[in-house]
């Protein structure tokens, strides 16, 4: 997609930018040439909305990474994602018309401001964008129950080797290499998300090293052996994975479900 166009001094997109963003079926309104959104830039650690805030816009990424927190009462957070190029953050406003969580730019970031107001008026008018926004929305709905389901179905150490898999194929998705990327997460953050520790992820990463799935360079990872990533359900004992680093080759301790 295009960065979008320059009006005023600021970014601009189209809608048909926004559907191709999307990856929906572009849909035709009136006055489709005056209809444009504005991109609003976040530096690394600034945050795009806070809990409570009151909720007026959603946000889709069009470039950079963030995280969506929740906080409790003690300063604890929880992580929900890690949104990227093309997700769409602010959903959870819908409902009491407050933010419920926080989003904060783990990098540079540029975001599409969708003002709610806007886009439920056109849908009003234009039915075929109500049910196209119903879709991306419903699209967002399955990716968290999945990832609900991931965390209550597999081991520790299944949860991080499906957190890469899913990092290379979305990564795939935006045209970069879907076998070496770069972590803009912490350890720490990444296992807020996965429900685990700081250390068994360090330490899982550590053996996916040793066993010769991956390549660990502090953030840098590079995918050795996806197959084997895609169908890991536990690690075998730390004394077994000598030998099983010179095969460099992974077998399921028991078959995928």
């Amino acid at each position: 997609m295009a960065a979008g166009r320059q009006c005023q001094g600021r970014l601009w997109s189209s809608l048909k930018d926004i559907c191709d963003l999307l990856h929906i079926p572009y849909v035709s309104v009136s006055d489709d040439d005056e209809l444009l959104f504005q991109h609003v830039q976040f530096k690394a650690g600034q945050r795009v909305h806070t809990i409570g805030q009151v909720f007026d816009s959603l946000y889709i990424v069009h470039s950079g990474f963030l995280k969506t927190v929740l906080i409790d009462e003690y300063g604890n957070e929880q992580v929900l994602s890690f949104p990227m190029k093309s997700d769409i953050l602010g959903v959870d406003g819908i409902n009491s018309r407050l933010y419920s969580s926080e989003a904060v730019a783990l990098s540079d970031c540029d975001l599409i401001l969708l003002p709610f107001k806007k886009l439920t008026a056109l849908s009003r008018t234009h039915v075929e964008l109500e049910n196209t926004m119903y879709d991306v929305l419903s699209r967002e709905l399955v990716r968290e129950q999945a990832m609900v389901g991931m965390l209550g179905a597999l081991s520790a150490e299944a949860r991080v080797a499906r957190f890469l898999v899913t990092l290379s194929d979305r990564f795939a998705v935006m045209g970069y290499s879907s076998k070496f990327f770069n972590l803009r997460m912490t350890r720490h953050e990444i296992g807020s998300y996965l429900g685990l520790t700081l250390e068994t992820v360090s330490r899982t990463l550590s053996a996916f090293n040793e066993i010769g799935m991956i390549a660990v360079n502090q953030r840098t990872i590079e995918i050795k052996d996806l197959e084997a990533l895609k169908n890991l359900r536990r690690l075998p004992p730390s004394r077994n994975r000598s030998k099983q680093s010179k095969e460099n080759k992974l077998t399921p301790e028991y078959p995928v479900q």
